[in-house]
């Protein structure tokens, strides 16, 4: 029988092969690291605390944020705060052309 995997559960009971950086940038080495594990699920942690907690995501919540992200629907992360709220994108209005993330 497998490790129970859960979230918030300390990285390093993962393993430390798999992990993986999707994005990094000038930000001082600090990244978000991925791995996806062995039943789909994907696993999340930062890069300078490899024995931090892990943040466990459904394959189909991380794909729906992962689509949401490409949609610009979570640029109003990245909007300084003088600068107001962000626009929200337009989204289909009818309700059957909406797709459920979720």
């Amino acid at each position: 029988m497998g490790k129970r995997v859960y979230n918030g559960m300390p990285a390093r009971q993962l393993g430390s092969e798999g992990w993986r950086k999707p994005w990094s940038g000038g930000n001082g080495g600090s990244c978000v690291e991925a791995m996806r594990l062995a039943d789909g699920r994907v696993a999340l942690r930062q890069s300078t605390d490899p024995d931090g907690p892990a943040l466990i995501y459904a394959h189909h919540a991380m794909a729906g944020f992962i689509r949401g992200v490409k949609a610009g629907e979570a640029d109003f992360l990245l909007v300084q705060e003088s600068a107001g709220p962000a626009p929200r994108p337009a989204r289909p209005a009818h309700p059957a052309q909406r797709q459920s993330t979720c």
